[in-house]
């Protein structure tokens, strides 16, 4: 894992404590409320957990995917540290970049963003449309999260190439 400066730590958790707080104080103040708010949200709720888990569940796949990478370049360079300490040689340590492969990463270069807004989109449906908190999370990560996909997918470009990258999206599997 990178490094982190404090400062950005601290901001994270200053984001989480309030989104946290926002969403929980609409939920229990502003939410439904009464029988006729409730009627009919079964389905709702049920539609909302079922786009939830399946962005979470693709969150986790593709997060892991990214994980393994490191995992394995990791056991590489152990393997070869070893050999370079048996010839007497000092141990390098590279930090290894590829293009993931698996799962929505054949389409595009941040399926992670993409499951979680999908996440999230099902999180709002939980709280009904009308869970402002939720919507602007939503959007608000949408927002920040795009331009981050596009740069990246620059990078990913200027690093292995238009070859290696092909066709891939950036984020939005046929559109961005």
């Amino acid at each position: 894992m990178s490094p982190i400066h404090p400062l950005i730590l601290l901001f994270a958790l200053s984001f989480q404590v309030i989104n946290g707080t926002c969403i929980g104080g609409y939920l229990a103040g502003y939410g439904p409320s009464t029988q006729a708010d409730w009627a009919g949200a079964t389905i709702r709720i049920q539609l909302g957990l079922l786009i939830f888990f399946a962005g979470f569940i693709g969150n986790i796949y593709h997060d892991d995917e990214l994980r393994e990478i490191r995992r394995a370049a990791a056991r590489s360079q152990k393997r070869k540290a070893e050999a370079q300490r048996e010839k007497g040689k000092e141990a390098q340590v590279d930090k290894v970049y590829e293009v993931p492969q698996n799962g929505l990463f054949q389409l595009v270069l941040y399926p992670h963003f993409f499951c979680e807004w999908i996440e999230w989109c099902g999180f709002w449906v939980i709280g009904g449309l009308a869970c402002v908190p939720a919507r602007t999370f939503l959007i608000n990560e949408i927002t920040t999260m795009t331009p981050r996909a596009l740069s990246g997918k620059r990078w990913y470009i200027k690093r292995f190439g238009k070859e290696k990258v092909g066709s891939k999206r950036a984020v939005i599997p046929g559109l961005i």
